[in-house]
């Protein structure tokens, strides 16, 4: 068994499309009520990847899931706050995999100077919730009847979790700038906290 944690690939849209199309098709977990096409993806993983982490979760060669992060909101004043988003193989879910990736993830976004990380959840998911607490978010507040998916209204739960101390921050660095040894601790952090879970 080959575990690894490594940074996106356009050749990985297919198969990230293929983790994502049951959440959308079956799930609350997204808003989204289609799945996007192979080229929808490869293009939001450019446009991702222009600022952010974008991470894919590998075991003996296949991706089994992914996470990233996104701008919370356009205003310059929000820049320093990054919004989170992470989707498991549905037959790896509760194995480790999700907490490996939001490991790197959230390390990176530290690395790159952002301040506060958010997590949107459809609800209900009782299991998301409880793995965002697990790793340090906390509610902030529920938008009640936000989204009609499936036949019935759903509602929003807001999650944050602080990630540094910004008195004067200077503006976020792109994930692509950030030095060769601070991405690699990152995937080695995430991957060495899945190694440890297996061992248990």
């Amino acid at each position: 068994m080959t575990a690894r944690i490594r940074w996106v690939k356009p050749e990985d849209a297919a198969r990230i499309r293929e983790i994502y199309a049951p959440y959308v098709l079956h799930t609350p977990v997204t808003f989204e009520c289609s799945v996007p096409s192979v080229q929808e993806f490869e293009e939001r993983i450019a446009h991702t990847m222009e600022r952010y982490p974008y991470l894919v979760f590998e075991m003996d060669g296949r991706v089994e899931g992914y996470a990233y992060a996104s701008s919370f909101h356009t205003r310059q004043a929000y820049q320093w706050d990054a919004e989170t988003s992470i989707y498991v193989n549905l037959d790896m879910q509760r194995g480790g995999v999700g907490r490996a990736l939001y490991e790197a993830l959230l390390f990176l976004l530290r690395e790159q100077g952002y301040c506060n990380a958010y997590a949107c959840l459809g609800l209900p998911n009782e299991q998301s919730e409880r793995f965002h607490r697990s790793l340090g978010f906390s509610s902030v507040g529920i938008f009640q009847r936000a989204g009609f998916k499936n036949g019935q209204w759903h509602d929003v739960l807001w999650m944050e979790k602080n990630l540094r101390l910004c008195e004067h921050p200077a503006p976020p660095v792109p994930a692509d700038k950030l030095e060769d040894p601070i991405r690699d601790e990152a995937l080695c952090r995430g991957v060495n906290l899945y190694l440890a879970r297996m061992k248990k």
